[in-house]
């Protein structure tokens, strides 16, 4: 079964420093059957407008990764790091029993746009952590990347919940394939481009929950950036 999720149908605030579309409930918007897929829990893509961004602020017990589509984001926390992520960075933060960060967009003259996503760790009392890798375009190009993995296969980041996570770069007819186990979940969203999923066809801001199919057939109808989830 394959569930759509339109780019229109999410959450939308703009703020004028911020532009931000929530495809689960989130801050202001609040929808009940709009919780959440498994243990993905949030996907917001953002804009945000140069020099601007999030004050310091608290997470705890959630695993959330950013993924910059066009920009750069400044990086701030706690546990002392700081740094700046680009296209082709996967950032991991491990909110355990607790952090706080900030994230300011790193150009004084140019937006940044990202998205950012939570998943529920399927453990608790944990010590934060932080993680960032790069993924080079090649790597996803033409392929299923893994960029984060609850045991850091393949060289992607690692964190605490049983969710494969990958990357893609697709042309226009490219197809790549995804078996899904007996008992797993998959969740697609569309950050760019267009592309069909099992001949259902997603464009940029779409999402789709998958369950029950014994595979994810993609095949990209224009230039795609997608990301995968492969969830419990």
């Amino acid at each position: 079964m394959i569930t759509l999720r339109g780019a229109g149908d999410r959450g939308h605030a703009n703020h004028g420093w911020l532009d931000t579309y929530h495809t689960f409930s989130f801050a202001g918007y609040y929808d009940p059957a709009q919780m959440g897929f498994r243990a993905l829990r949030v996907i917001n893509q953002d804009r945000v407008q140069p020099k601007a961004g999030f004050p310091t602020h608290p997470h705890r017990d959630m695993e959330i990764v950013t993924y910059v589509l066009e920009g750069a984001l400044e990086h701030k926390d706690s546990m002392g790091n700081g740094g700046v992520i680009r296209p082709g960075e996967v950032q991991r933060m491990s909110a355990g029993t607790g952090l706080t960060h900030s994230e300011y967009n790193h150009s004084g003259s140019e937006p940044v746009h990202f998205l950012q996503i939570w998943i529920q760790p399927d453990e608790s009392g944990f010590a934060p952590s932080y993680e960032q890798k790069t993924f080079a375009a090649d790597e996803r190009r033409g392929r299923l990347r893994l960029v984060a993995s609850r045991a850091g296969r393949e060289g992607s980041v690692s964190y605490r919940t049983d969710t494969d996570l990958y990357a893609t770069l697709l042309a226009p007819g490219q197809t790549v394939t995804h078996p899904l186990r007996p008992g797993r979940h998959a969740w697609l969203h569309v950050a760019r481009g267009a592309v069909q999923l099992n001949g259902q066809e997603l464009a940029a801001g779409d999402g789709a929950a998958v369950s029950g199919e014994p595979a994810l057939a993609l095949a990209a109808a224009d230039h795609a950036d997608l990301l995968l989830f492969d969830l419990a």
